[in-house]
């Protein structure tokens, strides 16, 4: 099949904002693809490469002294060779060789080949095909249930291989995907609850209650000896974590896979800020700040899996391997004490709690309502659409945040709002040399990104609006933090945000 195809999908499916279709036209293209092939093109429409990053900036690639070709000839075939012996090359004088890779590649290709190939390869390749879409989409191509493909793309991480099994071998290949100690699943998500009475009422008080504190998320495997510590998105950090490992390899356990958080706590035992938290995943070695683990599943011991095992037996499970580093928590509390609970957690300096239904499996990867959170304050994940020049004593400084929350249909961030509010001379400082790292555009006031930063939003509510697309917009909003562990994919969608109109009226 020839590149130019793969090109005419992704615009069609960026120039919708429906998510039939989207859903529709990746479908149609999944469907015609020769099996070779599947893998490589949902990895690229997925705005992503199979080899992982090559280590290619874009003005490498702007640089290139290049005519386009006259007309599409390269086939999928060739983009992907040529992007694997870019990959691999190394040594004395590759970038010369990388850089003579890269014209041949780029004199055959036509000018929205190229333009393709450069957003592809930097990581800035946004149309709208999101997991779930992408998801979708592999299913209907392979005329499979949905819940299938979920499953695999829960065990595997992986939408390439997930679509490759799925038009390959159906429903039993996607079954083969199993939990495997060592590689990672896609964490299950919390949705938030309307209050701490509608959660419990919601899940007739068949809950386990439990701290939500403001740590870091953490997946730990452990087979035998060998450990492997995991953030939310599945990156690797076994390195920069020793204090960790040495912890899960002294549990009474061969082999584990434990879901919870980490975070660092002062003298006085209450939680460090969230940042100093994360500034560890980025070291190559313990310091002086020591990381806690607090675990709340279990969802692999001893060689059995309990993805599909309810979350109290799971508990039980938990409670065996490592009960002393089980996150505070109540089984089936009536309403008096998950209160009393809810008010220890804020005394503490926590977030809030969490809800959970005792009943419920592990369903990695989607936000249900068998989890839910319960904070004091509104706060979301907004996606940082661009920020204003500052002006008086912010004279020199991005500043004033335009802020967007996520379109469940795949399409560009939706606008809700702008604040300065909560943004202290570290953060203003850290913005102004942070931003231009991913900046899309720029005209005399404003410098508009790329949404690939997520920044934790308090607000009092949101109203009614027509001054922003999506309908709404936020009622005194504040800074908190920017969450550098969550991708764009895990900010709150647009529906999150009208939903909070019925408790702010």
């Amino acid at each position: 099949m020839l590149f130019s195809r793969i090109i005419d999908t992704s615009s069609t499916v960026g120039a919708t904002r429906s998510r039939k279709a989207k859903i529709e036209s990746l479908q149609a293209l999944i469907a015609e693809l020769d099996p070779t092939d599947v893998g490589t093109v949902v990895s690229w429409l997925s705005g992503e490469l199979p080899q992982g990053r090559i280590g290619i900036g874009w003005r490498t690639l702007a640089d290139l002294d290049v005519s386009a070709a006259a007309g599409s000839a390269l086939t999928i075939a060739d983009v992907d060779s040529a992007i694997t012996a870019v990959a691999s090359t190394s040594g004395t004088g590759s970038s010369a060789r990388r850089r003579a890779q890269l014209t041949e590649l780029f004199a055959s290709a036509t000018r929205e080949e190229r333009e393709f190939l450069i957003r592809l390869m930097t990581g800035e390749l946004r149309q709208g095909a999101l997991e779930g879409i992408m998801t979708d989409a592999i299913a209907k191509a392979a005329g499979l249930k949905l819940d299938p493909v979920r499953r695999a793309f829960m065990l595997s991480g992986s939408l390439a291989a997930t679509a490759t099994a799925a038009l390959t071998g159906g429903e039993n290949a996607l079954a083969a995907f199993s939990l495997e100690v060592g590689r990672p699943v896609r964490p299950m998500l919390a949705s938030p609850a309307e209050s701490l009475d509608a959660a419990l009422a919601e899940m007739n008080g068949e809950v386990s209650v439990e701290f939500k504190f403001d740590g870091a998320r953490i997946q730990v495997h452990r087979d035998g000896d060998e450990v492997h510590v995991y953030t939310r998105t599945l990156r690797e950090i076994t390195g920069s974590v020793p204090e960790l490992i040495e912890l899960i390899r002294g549990l009474p356990c061969t082999s584990v896979v434990l879901d919870g958080e980490t975070l660092a706590l002062t003298d006085s035992g209450r939680p460090r800020p969230f940042q100093e938290t994360m500034s560890r995943f980025g070291a190559q070695n313990a310091h002086e700040l020591l990381l806690r683990p607090y675990f709340f599943d279990c969802i692999h011991l001893d060689g059995v899996d309990l993805l599909d095992e309810p979350l109290e037996r799971r508990l039980d499970a938990l409670d065996r391997v490592a009960g002393q580093h089980r996150i505070p928590s109540l089984i089936r509390p009536d309403a008096d004490a998950a209160s009393a609970h809810f008010d220890a957690a804020l005394d503490d300096g926590h977030e809030g709690v969490m809800i959970k239904a005792l009943s419920s499996p592990y369903a990695a990867g989607r936000r249900g309502k068998t989890w839910q959170k319960v904070k004091p304050e509104h706060t979301l994940d907004l996606v940082v659409l661009g920020a204003e020049w500052g002006y008086g004593r912010r004279t020199g400084w991005l500043s004033n945040l335009h802020l967007g929350a996520r379109d469940p249909d795949g399409g560009d961030p939706i606008m809700v709002g702008k604040t300065f509010k909560g943004l202290t001379d570290a953060l203003l400082q850290w913005q102004t040399e942070e931003f231009p790292k991913h900046e899309r555009s720029r005209d005399e006031h404003t410098v508009y990104l790329n949404p690939d930063l997520i920044v934790e939003i308090e607000l009092d509510g949101v109203q009614t609006s027509t001054r922003y697309p999506g309908g709404v917009a936020l009622r005194f909003a504040r800074v908190l933090r920017y969450r550098p562990d969550k991708t764009h994919a895990e900010a709150d969608t647009i529906e999150a945000v009208r939903a909070l109109l019925a408790s702010s009226t």
